[in-house]
């Protein structure tokens, strides 16, 4: 899908009406940020740049070693990197610093976030003719990555990654089981009934569970599972403003019904939070483990015989839940076009390094790195590169996205569920009373 070129500011917004958009969109009242995002540059003829991001332990490291990476492949750039804490903290920061004009040069942000930052003025789209004069277009990344960048058909954020929610399996355990094939990969599961009983197989072996999944006190762990199920019966989610959500009641409820009969106590602990269900699985007292991709290091540090696979398609149509982490261009009023330009030159060529960023667990986003054989020997990264052409974002609306409420809201209306405390039928109709509710009023930061 070819896209026109994009330029100038977003909406017009007054900075006090910016403000208290921003202020309501994050939950709460607030000071901005004193973090100013406008530095000077380091030497005559060096641009200087700040980069504000989320990016904590492992991440943080890589990161850290690929701004450096591209510091000395670019010569006259130096970039300065604000890290602040993953979630409210971060997004509370960056819109304020956006809103009050004191916005870095560039930063990292959620896919499934921008939806309600861009129509607020919150962001500048991305140039498109700029970016493929450095190497970057629609033809560099998948159709559903590249198109998840783009709001009102301007390109608002270009991804890095994405970060799908998985399969990890011991392979000592399934080769045990005899869930194995002759290639080392899992046997293929195409019904709930036919998962569970490889899931129980692995039981018998381990003793304990044959399924590791921490869900307890968890939002974002129950939707993860939840939407990837749902999406599975080629069901959909519109979520619009001023409407009731749209949903496949019947697509919900099988799924939720499917997520209890797993916490058995036998398939999966009955009430497991994530740091327990990574434990169980690091320890070798289960078989598998659904978690996300950034978890890869863990488990590479615990030791264990593991590879890592696709979430297997259980309801017909193949879908994965995920996320990518994005570049962005917070709001500047008057941009310094020297800046501006140096932004696309170090995203772009941070972009074509992302090698190291697979070793982190993540999808890399840019296909020439995909593509390349060095991305095709790191096991088991490549053995779920598949995943990113399955990928499904939080349905867009101004309250989804990672970090957001949206996923607690699930947290408070399910995890009854999944405890035995309420049906799914009654779970789910809270779930999306509360969504209808949010759906009911204009998002804060364009009125």
């Amino acid at each position: 899908m070819t896209r026109s070129r994009q330029s100038g500011d977003g909406p017009g917004l007054s900075r006090r009406r910016m403000l208290t958009g921003a202020a309501v969109l994050l939950g709460g009242a607030f000071a901005a940020p004193a973090l100013s995002g406008c530095t000077q540059a380091a030497a005559s003829g060096v641009t200087n740049l700040s980069y504000w991001h989320l990016l904590s332990g492992g991440d943080g490291i890589t990161m850290a070693t690929l701004v450096a990476d591209v510091e000395k492949a670019l010569g006259d750039v130096t970039v300065d990197q604000t890290v602040l804490a993953w979630g409210a903290p971060y997004y509370t920061k960056l819109a304020m610093a956006a809103a009050g004009g004191r916005a870095p040069d560039i930063a990292i942000m959620h896919a499934s976030r921008v939806t309600g930052w861009a129509p607020g003025g919150l962001l500048d789209p991305w140039d498109l003719d700029l970016l493929a004069e450095f190497g970057v277009s629609e033809d560099t990344f998948k159709p559903r990555i590249w198109e998840k960048g783009f709001t009102d058909d301007k390109l608002y954020s270009v991804a890095l990654d994405s970060h799908p929610f998985i399969t990890f399996f011991n392979t000592d355990v399934a080769d045990e089981a005899g869930v194995l094939n002759s290639d080392g990969t899992l046997i293929e599961t195409s019904t709930p009934d036919a998962f569970i009983e490889m899931a129980l197989e692995m039981q018998a072996v381990t003793g304990q569970h044959g399924l590791s999944w921490g869900y307890l006190n968890d939002g974002a762990q129950l939707w993860r599972l939840f939407y990837t199920l749902y999406k599975q019966h080629g069901a959909d989610m519109v979520l619009e403003t001023g409407k009731p959500a749209e949903f496949d009641e019947d697509a919900a409820i099988e799924s939720l019904e499917f997520m209890t009969k797993l916490v058995d106590g036998t398939v999966a602990a009955t009430n497991s939070d994530i740091n327990n269900g990574i434990a169980e699985f690091a320890g070798g007292k289960s078989g598998m483990l659904f978690s996300g991709v950034w978890e890869l290091r863990t488990l590479q540090d615990a030791g264990i015989a593991f590879d890592a696979t696709t979430i297997p398609t259980l309801y017909g149509t193949p879908a994965v839940y995920a996320d990518s982490h994005t570049f962005v261009l917070p709001h500047q009023s008057n941009p310094d076009e020297t800046k501006r330009r140096a932004a696309y030159e170090f995203m772009s060529t941070l972009l074509k390094d992302s090698i190291e960023w697979a070793g982190a667990g993540h999808i890399p986003a840019y296909l020439p790195v995909i593509d390349d054989p060095a991305y095709g020997d790191l096991i088991p990264q490549a053995h779920y590169a598949d995943a990113a052409d399955l990928i499904n974002y939080d349905p867009p609306a101004w309250f989804t996205g990672s970090g957001s409420n949206f996923q607690n809201y699930f947290l408070d209306a399910i995890q009854g569920v999944m405890l035995g405390g309420t049906t799914p039928e009654a779970g789910f109709a809270s779930f999306i009373g509360r969504i209808n509710t949010l759906l009911s009023k204009p998002n804060p930061v364009t009125v």
